[in-house]
Order: C-alpha cells, then sequence, then structure tokens
C-alpha cells in the first residue's frame, strides 16, 4: 500500500500550491481568499525518486460544532487518521501566528511523524519566519517555495527518512500496458463519471449516499462545493471514479474570481469523464441552465444520464415519472432518448436506477456498428427520404463507415459536402438512434467528399 502522507495547516499558508506542485497537475483549486480548500484531496504525489500518496486538507480552523467550518476540521482529522505521515505547513512570510501554535499542539497529539515545511520562504522575509518556526517544537523547519519551486531537494530528503525502504518488484510481475489488456480487462477499468448541475441540486449528498459516510461537504447554502474532488466507488462489482463538482450557473450571475475557478474545474472534469450525469432539483427542473449544461455535455460528446433529485419532496409520484421520459425528449431533442431516473440522494431512492443507467450509457457510448449493417441502414433511409436538390442539383451520399467510438463516430462519403443541409443531417442522426439502438448518446457524422477519379486528367484541345 502506497505510503499517505497529510498536508496539514491554518488556512491560506499554500497547502493547494504544494499539492498541485507535489501531483505534478492543478488539481486544486489556488486563490489569494483564505479557506479555498473544503473537502479533503488526494492524489499521487512524486518528489524525484519518491513516489506517495498525497492528502490536500482544509485549513485547520476553529468552528460552533455543526458548522461548515467544524465540518472542514472534521474531513481535516479523518485525513490525518488515514496518513503514515503530516507535512504541518506555516507561511515563513508571515512568522507564527496564535493559530500555528495551537495546531501544532493538535499535529504532535496526533502520534504521526510530522515534517515541518516553512513555505513562501524566498527572500529576506521568509529567511526570518522560517527560523521563528524552532519555537514549534517539530524539529528543523524545511525551507520551500511550492509556488517558484524551491527547496524540494530538502523536503525529498526530510520525507525519504519517514518512509520505508522500497521492496524490489521481480520485472516479469510488471503491470503490462493498455495496449496489451484483453476487451475484458478494458471493461473492468473504472468508468469516470461527473456529477454536474445546477448550485444546491445535491450533487454531494448522493455521492455520499453512494458512499455510505459524509465524505463530501454538504448545506443548504449553494456553493458548498468548489473542488472537482474525486471518489473511488464499488457498485456491485463494477468500479467508478465519481468526480463531484461545482453548480454551475449562468456565466452572467457569476462575478467572484473564485467562483470562476470553481466553474473552470468543473468544466474540466467534464470534459475528463467518460458518464456526465446531469442532476436537477425535481421541483425546479428543466429551467435553462439545466438546458444549457445539458447542451454542454452533449458539444463535449459525453454519454449524458439525467436524474431529477429530491424525488422524495415530489406528490403523485406514479403519474410524473412517465412524464419525466417525455419530457426528456421534448426539452433536449439533441440527446432524444437519454435516460432519466427520479432519485433522491438524501434517502437512498432510485440509487440502483441510476447506476444501472450510467453503465447502460456507458455501453452505449463505446458502441461500434458493422459496416454491413451500417450501410444497408444507410441505403433504406436514404430511399425512404432523399436528400433535398440545392440550387437545381441534385446530391449524391455514397456511403457511410464508423470511424471511432466514444461518442459514436461516423464519416459520410458524399458529392457537395458543404451543401448538404443540417436539418438532412438531424434526419439520418434520429434514424441511426432508432435502428442501431443509440438512445440519448451524442452521434457525430462528419461529411467527405469522395475524390473524383477524373480530376487530374486533362480535357482535350478542341
Amino acid at each position: 500500500m502506497s505510503f499517505t502522507i497529510a498536508i496539514i495547516g491554518r488556512p491560506n499558508v499554500g497547502k493547494s500550491t504544494l499539492f498541485n506542485r507535489l501531483v505534478g497537475q492543478k488539481l486544486a483549486l489556488v486563490d489569494d481568499e483564505p479557506g479555498v480548500t473544503r473537502d479533503r484531496r488526494e492524489g499521487q504525489a512524486q518528489l524525484y525518486d519518491l513516489e506517495f500518496t498525497i492528502i490536500d486538507t482544509a485549513g485547520l480552523d476553529e468552528g460552533a460544532k455543526g458548522s461548515l467550518t467544524a465540518r472542514m476540521q472534521e474531513q481535516t482529522e479523518i485525513a490525518i487518521e488515514l496518513a503514515d505521515a503530516l507535512m504541518f505547513v506555516i507561511d515563513a512570510r508571515q512568522g507564527l501566528t496564535p493559530n500555528d501554535r495551537t495546531f501544532a499542539d493538535f499535529a504532535r497529539r496526533a502520534n504521526k511523524p510530522v515534517v515541518l515545511v516553512a513555505n513562501k520562504a524566498e527572500g529576506r522575509h521568509g529567511e526570518i519566519g522560517a527560523m521563528e518556526s524552532y519555537a514549534l517544537g517539530l524539529g528543523d523547519p524545511v525551507q520551500i517555495s511550492a509556488e517558484h519551486g524551491e527547496g524540494l531537494v530538502d523536503l525529498r530528503d526530510a520525507l525519504a527518512a519517514l518512509m520505508p525502504e522500497p521492496v524490489e518488484e521481480d520485472e516479469e510481475e510488471e503491470i503490462e500496458g493498455v495496449e496489451d489488456w484483453t476487451d475484458e480487462e478494458i471493461a473492468q477499468r473504472p468508468i469516470r463519471v461527473a456529477i454536474v448541475g445546477r448550485p444546491n441540486a445535491g450533487k454531494s449528498t448522493l455521492i455520499n449516499h453512494l458512499l455510505g459516510e459524509e465524505r463530501l461537504l454538504t448545506s443548504p447554502e449553494a456553493g458548498t462545493t468548489r473542488d472537482s474532488i474525486a471518489v473511488e466507488i464499488v457498485w456491485k462489482g463494477r468500479q467508478f471514479r465519481v468526480f463531484d463538482t461545482a453548480g454551475l450557473r449562468r456565466r452572467s450571475r457569476i462575478e467572484e474570481k473564485l467562483e470562476k475557478l470553481s466553474v473552470a474545474d468543473a468544466l474540466r472534469a467534464v470534459r475528463f469523464a467518460e458518464v456526465v450525469v446531469m442532476m436537477m432539483d425535481s421541483q425546479n427542473k428543466f429551467e435553462e441552465q439545466d438546458l444549457r449544461i445539458a447542451d454542454l455535455i452533449e458539444r463535449e460528446g459525453r454519454a449524458i444520464v439525467l436524474a431529477a433529485n429530491k424525488w422524495d419532496l415530489m406528490e403523485r409520484k406514479g403519474s410524473l415519472v412517465s412524464a419525466l421520459r417525455t419530457d426528456v425528449d421534448h426539452w433536449l431533442p439533441q440527446v432524444k432518448g437519454a435516460p432519466v431516473v427520479a432519485v433522491s440522494g438524501l434517502m437512498g431512492e432510485g440509487i440502483d436506477r441510476l447506476m444501472t443507467a450510467i453503465q447502460e450509457a456507458y455501453a452505449v457510448w463505446n458502441k461500434r456498428v458493422p459496416t454491413a449493417a451500417l450501410n444497408r441502414w444507410f441505403e433504406e433511409a436514404v430511399q425512404a427520404s432523399p436528400p433535398p436538390a440545392v440550387s437545381g442539383r441534385r446530391l449524391k451520399l455514397n456511403y457511410i463507415t464508423q470511424n471511432k467510438a466514444r461518442p459514436p463516430s461516423f464519416v459520410l462519403f458524399c458529392s457537395r459536402a458543404d451543401a448538404v443541409p443540417q436539418s438532412y443531417l438531424r434526419y439520418l442522426t434520429n434514424s441511426m438512434r432508432e435502428a442501431f439502438d443509440l438512445p440519448g448518446t451524442p452521434i457525430r457524422i462528419t461529411l467527405r467528399e469522395k475524390a473524383n477519379p477524373f480530376a487530374h486528367k486533362r480535357k482535350r484541345p478542341s
């Protein structure tokens, strides 16, 4: 099992910047405003020859019992329990504060090895603050600048002293590359799922129910989630990697810099995902922003599952379930037939149906259609409704082939590709959905003009 290190310290000392530096990606949001990080986030870190699991945590702060601040600290305490060692980070420019001293005692009581990290130590002011940190009694401070990558060699040496000696493995037992995997092995890879929606739609509550623990912070206040947090879930033997995301509001309503960063992080999660679950509030579904989010998912080419959350608050549920299907096809014709599930993340209603719908949407998203069957359908579709003449000239559609899946994508060879109307492409797309059972998934049709075999021949002089 990987050696695990938790980064702890008061707010705004640069924990998330250090986390991003160690994992080699900008996974955690970083801003000058204190308290940006709320949920704990895990990543695989590499520091020169060292490899380990790193946990970014919310800044240690005091708050009333049951408050959001107090629950953030509970998440930090869980991270400390999970860790094999701690990195206690202070801001060397500001020097020691009363909170640093308080939480240094907290770190000692954890009874875990501690590396004291004096961040932002570049320059004379940083040097003075780092010297003050000796008063914490946590040993020699490692002076670094997470933002500029300074002092990482010293940090590597300090961490290596805490970690066990690596166990040499036989070369024969190395994991084979993806290209050597069988279809069955690929089918067992975790499905990447992003949960998106408007603020306060119940995304974090749903994921907590799937996990069976209060892993993600929830609150009646909209905007509790800021980072896109990834969690591993196993559901009936199938592995999922689920991303909780910040609520997506209309662009005109996003004013604060931090919310812009959160939204950008959520959009990255959509692009990284294979299946996107768009959550709506059952009492206010299919609002304008819901339609915009669904359109974004379709444009990004991701499989989509629609979840009407807070279904436990609805009356006359039986008659409303059948109406959901009709509403989806009316409001979202671009993903006609997309699975829609009524759920309650709080009460656990509809969770089995939701997880089944995710797996079915993933299977459709990966589907390939045999070329022979595809062209038989194509001939019948064109005969049933030939393409319209444009400027008095007939359009000739030759044949179609599937060039890739994820999402299902096709190349249609024809004459005058720029003249084929979008309405006719929609006709072909809808016909293809019905013929090959491709409900809801984005379908891409690219037009390509067939090469003229006589184009290279010059006309004979008259």
